[in-house]
């Protein structure tokens, strides 16, 4: 990295796969409606402005244009493994957060293309090294992880959906995976450890090489088979939490990119991604859907993340 914090670029190529979706949006601030979301343009659009990112998903006919173009119009965002399904509705969600922003209710759940078949991995994808699996059945992420002959390092998403009704698929995709990212109380859900530490030392036993277990708020602990570590959240206003869709995925995003650009997945590598994550999720809390993210650019990215160092002493 470059003293003013700028990387210097490897070859290194990472793929997000997930969902993408329209999302309708509620927050004690206001509402949007019909936004871009999902797993997979959260995590693009926080990763691009740190590594080139590949993106494999799939949308309906009536994924509206504008959407791609907000996406397309991202860095070093390669889109060739979007797939769109004419005949198809798009995954919709809409949900409504509380006062505290900490919690939300789904309004409605419009699976749409999520229950076809999922997408494939083009072949001039197959050779990426860097892998992760967004959030969805761990038996969907089982084949797309197969899909990436040449990995070198893959961290997969979850969520207590799958904990609860996928347990034994989870378990083996945990041993094929290098790291898992989770909530803390996903975690305490897998392990029956409330701990976070100690959860991730179970969860270290079932396969990855490393667990982020994010505590909302309370920042995020890394275990790692050569460590631990535990990083603060950003110490966001709260007159400027708009709304915190995706900021999980941002984090995910950010966090993958820098270990993308380094091109190791060793503890200290891990935990500057970390940073690097939380950073880029402050940022998109700060709007609604993807329009934070859209108005950034690097200069703002390293210039927050100097904050950052210096109200966590990072680095």
């Amino acid at each position: 990295m470059t003293e003013s914090g700028s990387y210097t670029r490897r070859t290194m190529s990472l793929i997000v796969t997930g969902t993408i979706g329209i999302d309708t949006l509620h927050t004690p601030i206001g509402s949007a409606e019909k936004v871009l979301g999902g797993s997979c343009s959260y995590f693009a659009a926080a990763a691009s402005f740190l590594s080139p990112v590949r993106l494999v998903g799939v949308v309906g006919g009536d994924w509206p244009t504008h959407h791609e173009k907000v996406l397309r119009g991202f860095p070093n965002i390669c889109t060739k493994g979007l797939q769109k399904r004419a005949g198809s509705k798009t995954f919709a969600w809409g949900g409504r957060y509380l006062d505290n922003m900490n919690q939300r209710e789904t309004l409605f759940t419009e699976l749409g293309v999520l229950e076809e078949a999922p997408p494939k991995v083009p072949a001039e994808y197959q050779d990426s090294q860097f892998v992760f699996l967004g959030n969805t059945h761990p038996a969907v992420q089982i084949d797309l992880l197969s899909q990436f002959p040449h990995r070198e390092l893959a961290v997969c998403d979850t969520m207590d959906l799958w904990i609860n009704i996928a347990r034994p698929e989870l378990l083996l995709l945990l041993q094929q995976v290098d790291g898992v990212v989770l909530n803390d109380q996903e975690a305490a859900q897998l392990t029956d450890h409330r701990n976070a530490v100690t959860a991730g030392k179970a969860i270290l036993d079932m396969g990855p090489q490393f667990v982020v277990v994010k505590k909302g708020e309370h920042g995020a602990v890394l275990v790692h088979r050569d460590g631990v570590a535990v990083l603060p959240a950003f110490p966001a206003d709260a007159k400027h939490v708009i709304d915190p869709t995706g900021a999980g995925d941002s984090f995910a995003g950010g966090m993958m990119a820098h270990i993308a650009a380094t091109g190791s997945g060793d503890l200290e590598v891990v935990q500057e991604g970390l940073s690097w994550g939380t950073v880029m999720a402050s940022f998109t809390i700060e709007a609604f859907g993807l329009d934070r993210l859209a108005k950034l650019d690097r200069a703002q990215i390293d210039a927050r993340m100097q904050q950052f160092r210096t109200a966590a002493k990072v680095g």
